[in-house]
């Protein structure tokens, strides 16, 4: 075996024996933002697109806090959607707000002002949280990646 290919292997070993404390350090040193964005491109971004972008890093960070222990497929699944479900990304962005500076609560209200369409079985003003969530996990992750993942940590997601 070369050392490269003993390094992928005792690499692969760490990886499963981590535990779930260990996620948000994962998450710290392998999503990075391929080049810096300046604070005038990130105002040139409406808070839809930042929404849409917060979507999928929220996700992301959810997917991976259930990684460990194992499970099967399914249980990922029906862990994962509990957490990213509307419902549940408004009372995240309620436990949040205490901790927020007044740029971030900016980014809130410009979120929570651009949730339009939303789907009939939800309550408007619980679309609209969950999109002022979405919108402020978008921002962050452009502008201060070490803030998100503090804010996120703050998150009190149950296994």
């Amino acid at each position: 075996m070369n050392p490269k290919e003993e390094e992928a292997k005792n690499g692969g070993d760490e990886t499963a024996n981590r535990d779930s404390s260990d996620i948000p350090a994962l998450l710290v040193n392998t999503t990075q933002i391929p080049q810096p964005i300046s604070q005038a491109q990130v105002q040139q971004i409406s808070p839809a697109a930042l929404a849409y972008l917060g979507d999928a890093i929220y996700e992301l960070y959810v997917r991976m806090f259930f990684l460990w222990p194992q499970q099967r497929p399914e249980i990922y699944h029906r862990l994962v959607v509990a957490q990213v479900r509307a419902e549940t990304q408004a009372l995240h962005l309620r436990s949040l707000t205490p901790h927020l500076r007044s740029n971030e609560l900016e980014i809130v209200r410009r979120g929570r002002n651009a949730a339009t369409g939303r789907p009939k079985r939800l309550n408007p003003e619980i679309y609209q949280q969950a999109t002022s969530l979405e919108t402020l996990v978008g921002y962050l992750y452009l502008t201060d990646y070490p803030r998100l993942t503090e804010l996120l940590q703050k998150l009190h997601l149950e296994k």
